[in-house]
C-alpha cells in the first residue's frame, strides 16, 4: 500500500479494532479476548498490536509524514468537553493548539492528533466507552488481552529499565519527528499557568528535533501518560474541578466567559446551567477500569522508583539529567497525583456498599505503598515481621497527606455502614488496618500533619492563598516574607492546592477521627459476637438435622418461627476466617491509635452485655416507651446489617397459618374442614370434658386446648400489649399434612409389614402407643403438646 493509501484506511482500521465512539462497532472487544477461551485470535491480536508489531510501525510511519486525524471533543470526559465548548482550554498540555473549528457544515469541535496520539485516544477511551459488549463465558479483567496490551505499553514507554526503545523508521535518520508546533485555529483562553511539557523545555534551544534522540522518548512517554491519565482519571464534578484551578485561573476564566457573549466564533457561549450540565457527568466506573488504573499506579511507582540517585553537585545534575529521568521525578506528583486523589474520593463516596469496593481499596493501598516497588529487595528473615517503612519515603507521606488522612477517614465511614459479619467486608478492614499499621508509618503521618498544622504568624492573609497555586510560575512567597520550612510549605501547598483555601483540615490523630476508630472497634466486637453466635446456631442446626429427626415434631413446624439468618449460608470456614480478619484488624487498629487495655475491656464488656445468659442474640437497641418499645437508629442499623432481630413467630390460629414448605396443601385443607366440621358438632361436649378436674380432664385438655404460654417472645418494637386469644377446645388434625409426619408414618407400616402386621394392626399399635404416651405426659407436662405450639 503506498503512504496515501495507508492514511485513507488508518481511521477506518483504528476502529475497526477498539470499536467506534459511539459504540455502534464493538471491534475486537479485546477487553473480553481470553487467551484461555481464544487463544488464536488473542495471540494473534497482541502480536499485532505489539509496540514493535504492524500496527505501530504502521502508526510511526504516517507520524513521519505529519499526517492528522480529527478525534471530536464530544466524546472527551465531561469536565475538558465542556470547557472546550466554552472556548476554555484546559490546563493539560495534551489539548494545546489542537482545537479545530469544523468546516463548513460539519458538526461540533475537533482535536487534529497525530496518528501516535489518535491510535492512544481510541485505545484508551476503549476502555470506558465499549461497556454493553455481549459477553457469553465468565471474564477475568487481569487476563484480558486490553489488560496485558496496558501492560506491555506502559512497559515499553515508561521502562524501569534502560530508556525507551526507538521506533522503527524508513527514514535516512532514523528517527521520527515529534509533533510540530501548530498556530491555532480559534482564538482560546487558555488556563494560562499550566507545567510546560518537559518535551518543550529539552527540545526549545534546539533548531531540529531530529538532533536529540532522547527529546523523541520523553515525546511518546508523556504524552501516553497523559492519555491514560485523561482518559481514564479525568471525570468529577463542577465543584471538583474548580477546585483543581489556582484563584488566577479562576478569575481568568469569569472574566473570558463575561466577554465571551460579545464575540461570534459560529456558536453562542452555554448558559451557566448548561455549563454545569455538562461538567456534572453520570461517571460510574467499573471493576475493570478500577484494575487498569491499579496497574497504571503500580507501573508508575516502579518507574519513579527505577530514577538513579541524584549527582551531589547540583551542576552535574543540571548537565547529565535526561529528559526520561527528569520525567521519573516529576511524572506521580505533576501527572497522576491530584487527579487520582479526585478519582479516589468520586470512589469511596459513590461506590455501592459491597465487596467490589475492594478493587478501588486495593489500588489506594497500592498508591500508598509505594516503597512496595522499589527495586531494593527487603532482608530476608527467618521471623515474618513487618517491614519499617524507610526514612525516606517521609517527603512522599507529606506530599500525599490527604491520600493518607482524608481517605481513610472516608473509609472509616464506610466501615461503619458495612457488615463486618461478611468474610468479604471483614477482610477490607482488615487490609487497611494492616496496611496503615506498618512500623514507622503512623509516625509519618503524624508529622506529615503536625507540619500542616505549622502556625504561619508573619505570613499576611493575602499571601497566604498562594498556597493554592502550587501551578504559578516563580516563587510562592515574596521576598518580604519570612521563609517557611521546606517541608511545611510542600504539605501546605499539597492540601491547599487539592481541597482550596477554606479546606478545614480533620486530623486523623484528632478527637473527631479517634471516636470513629472505637466506634469501628465497637463494631468489630459486635461483628465478631454475631459470628460465633452464628457458629453456635449452625452447630446446633446440623446437629438437630440428623437422620433421627425425621421421626420427631419441631416447634418451628407449626408456630412459623423464623430461627435462621442468610448469613448461615457462608459456612464454619468462613465464618472463622472473618473471626481472624477481625481479630487482627482491632489489633492493628490499637497499634495505630494507640488505644488503652482499659479501653478494649471496656467495649468487650459492652458487647458482651448484647447476649443474654443462654448465649443467644438479644432484641435490637430499642427504647422502652407508653407505646411499647421504639428502635433507636442503631437498633435499625442491627436489623438491617443482620446483627440483631426481633424473633418472628405466628400469633393467628394456629389452623389458618401459611402453608408451610414442609405441608401437602391439599391435606392442609381437607383436614382443616374435617377439624371444622368435628369442633362445630362436639363443640359443648369437649367444653365440658375439659372443664372437668379429675384425670380425664386433664387428658382432654392436653389433647383439646392450646394452653397459652406464659413467657412469650415480645411480638413487635412497637406494640407493647397485644390482646392473646383462648381458642377453647377443639381437634386439630393439621400436623397429618405434614411430610415428616407422612413419611415417618409410611415407614413404621413399612417395617410393620416385616413382621407380618397388617395396617389394620399397625394402626392399632400406633394408637395404643400414643394414647400410653399421652397418659403419661399428663402425668408429667400437662401444659406439653407434641403437634401444637
Amino acid at each position: 500500500f503506498s503512504l496515501k493509501e495507508l492514511h485513507g484506511i488508518f481511521q477506518w482500521l483504528v476502529e475497526s479494532i477498539f470499536g467506534s465512539l459511539d459504540g455502534i462497532i464493538v471491534g475486537w472487544n479485546l477487553r473480553c479476548l481470553q487467551g484461555r477461551t481464544n487463544p488464536n485470535e488473542y495471540s494473534v491480536a497482541l502480536d499485532f498490536l505489539d509496540p514493535s508489531g504492524p500496527m505501530m510501525k504502521l502508526v510511526y510511519k504516517l507520524q513521519a509524514e505529519e499526517y492528522r486525524y480529527d478525534f471530536p471533543v464530544s466524546y472527551l470526559p465531561g469536565p475538558v468537553k465542556a470547557s472546550i465548548q466554552e472556548q476554555v482550554l484546559p490546563e493539560c498540555s495534551l489539548y494545546h493548539n489542537k482545537v479545530q473549528f469544523p468546516s463548513a457544515g460539519g458538526l461540533g469541535l475537533n482535536l487534529a492528533l497525530n496518528p501516535f496520539e489518535y491510535y492512544m485516544f481510541y485505545f484508551a477511551i476503549s476502555l470506558i466507552t465499549q461497556k454493553n459488549s455481549p459477553v457469553t463465558h465468565h471474564v477475568s479483567p487481569s487476563n484480558s488481552a486490553y489488560f496485558i496490551l496496558v501492560d506491555t505499553y506502559l512497559k515499553c514507554f515508561l521502562p524501569t529499565e534502560g530508556s525507551v526503545l526507538p521506533p522503527p523508521s524508513s527514514n535516512p535518520g532514523g528517527a521520527i519527528p515529534s509533533p510540530t508546533p501548530r498556530s491555532p485555529a480559534v482564538p482560546f483562553s487558555s488556563y494560562g499557568m499550566h507545567h510546560t511539557s518537559l518535551l518543550k523545555r529539552h527540545i526549545a534551544h534546539q533548531p531540529s528535533v531530529n538532533a536529540d534522540p532522547a527529546s523523541q522518548e520523553i515525546w511518546r512517554s508523556e504524552t501516553l501518560l497523559q492519555i491514560f491519565v485523561e482518559m481514564w482519571l479525568h471525570h468529577y464534578s463542577l465543584e471538583m474541578y474548580q477546585k483543581m484551578q489556582s484563584p488566577h485561573v479562576k478569575l481568568e476564566v469569569l472574566h473570558y466567559r463575561l466577554s465571551i457573549s460579545s464575540k461570534h466564533h459560529g456558536s453562542p457561549a452555554q448558559s451557566s446551567y448548561q455549563a454545569l450540565h455538562a461538567y456534572q457527568e453520570s461517571f460510574k466506573p467499573t471493576e475493570e477500569h478500577v484494575l487498569v488504573v491499579r496497574l497504571l499506579v503500580k507501573h508508575l511507582h516502579a518507574f519513579s522508583n527505577s530514577l538513579k540517585p541524584e549527582p551531589l553537585s547540583p551542576s552535574a545534575h543540571s548537565h547529565t539529567a535526561s529528559p526520561l529521568e527528569e520525567f521519573k521525578r516529576v511524572v506521580i506528583p505533576r501527572f497522576v497525583q491530584e487527579k487520582l486523589y479526585i478519582f479516589l474520593q468520586h470512589c469511596f463516596g459513590h461506590w455501592p456498599l459491597d465487596a467490589s469496593f475492594r478493587a478501588v481499596l486495593e489500588m489506594w493501598l497500592s498508591y500508598l505503598q509505594p516503597w512496595r516497588y522499589a527495586p531494593e529487595k527487603p532482608p530476608q528473615s527467618t521471623e515474618p515481621l513487618p517491614r519499617s517503612v524507610p526514612e525516606k519515603w517521609a517527603s512522599f507521606i507529606q506530599e500525599n497527606l490527604l491520600m493518607y488522612t482524608k481517605l481513610f477517614v472516608g473509609f472509616l465511614n464506610r466501615a461503619l455502614r458495612t457488615d463486618l459479619v461478611s468474610p468479604k467486608n471483614a477482610l477490607m478492614v482488615f487490609r487497611v488496618a494492616k496496611v496503615f499499621a506498618q512500623p514507622n508509618l503512623a509516625e509519618m503521618i503524624l508529622k506529615g500533619e503536625q507540619l500542616f498544622l505549622e502556625p504561619e504568624l508573619v505570613i499576611p492573609h493575602r499571601q497566604h492563598r498562594l498556597f493554592m497555586s502550587p501551578t504559578l510560575g516563580g516563587s510562592f512567597l515574596s521576598s518580604r516574607s519570612p521563609a517557611v520550612t521546606d517541608a511545611s510549605f510542600k504539605v501546605k501547598s499539597h492540601v491547599y492546592s487539592l481541597e482550596g483555601q477554606d479546606f478545614q483540615y480533620k486530623q486523623m490523630f484528632g478527637a473527631e477521627v479517634r471516636n470513629l476508630v472505637l466506634k469501628l472497634a465497637q463494631l468489630i466486637c459486635q461483628a465478631q459476637q454475631t459470628a460465633k453466635s452464628i457458629s453456635d446456631h449452625s452447630a446446633e442446626t446440623m446437629a438437630s438435622q440428623s437422620f433421627f429427626s425425621w421421626f420427631r415434631f419441631t416447634p418451628s413446624e407449626v408456630n412459623g418461627s423464623y430461627t435462621g439468618n442468610d448469613l448461615d449460608e457462608i459456612g464454619q470456614d468462613s465464618i472463622k476466617k472473618t473471626d481472624e480478619y477481625l481479630e487482627k484488624a482491632l489489633e492493628y487498629l490499637c497499634q495505630i491509635f494507640k488505644l488503652s487495655e482499659a479501653q478494649l475491656t471496656q467495649m468487650m464488656m459492652k458487647c458482651g452485655t448484647a447476649q443474654d445468659e443462654n448465649g443467644k442474640k438479644q432484641l435490637p437497641d430499642c427504647i422502652a416507651s407508653e407505646n411499647g418499645l421504639i428502635l433507636t437508629p442503631l437498633g435499625r442499623y442491627q436489623i438491617i446489617n443482620g446483627l440483631r432481630r426481633f424473633e418472628l413467630q405466628y400469633q393467628g390460629d394456629t389452623e389458618l397459618q401459611p402453608i408451610r414448605s414442609y405441608e401437602n396443601a391439599a391435606l392442609v385443607r381437607l383436614l382443616f374442614r374435617l377439624s371444622s366440621v368435628l369442633n362445630e358438632r362436639f363443640a359443648d361436649q369437649m367444653e365440658v370434658l375439659c372443664s372437668r378436674d379429675d384425670f380425664v380432664g386433664r387428658l382432654c385438655r392436653y389433647h383439646l386446648t392450646n394452653p397459652q404460654l406464659i413467657q412469650k417472645i415480645r411480638y413487635s418494637p412497637v406494640v407493647r400489649d397485644r390482646t392473646s386469644h383462648n381458642w377453647g377446645p377443639r381437634i386439630s388434625l393439621r400436623f397429618l399434612a405434614s411430610y415428616r409426619t407422612l413419611l415417618s408414618l409410611l415407614m413404621i407400616y413399612f417395617l410393620a409389614s416385616w413382621f407380618h402386621v397388617g395396617p389394620v394392626g399397625c394402626t392399632f399399635i400406633i394408637l395404643t402407643g400414643y394414647f400410653l404416651y399421652a397418659v403419661i405426659m399428663t402425668f408429667f407436662f400437662e401444659g406439653w403438646k407434641p403437634h401444637e405450639h
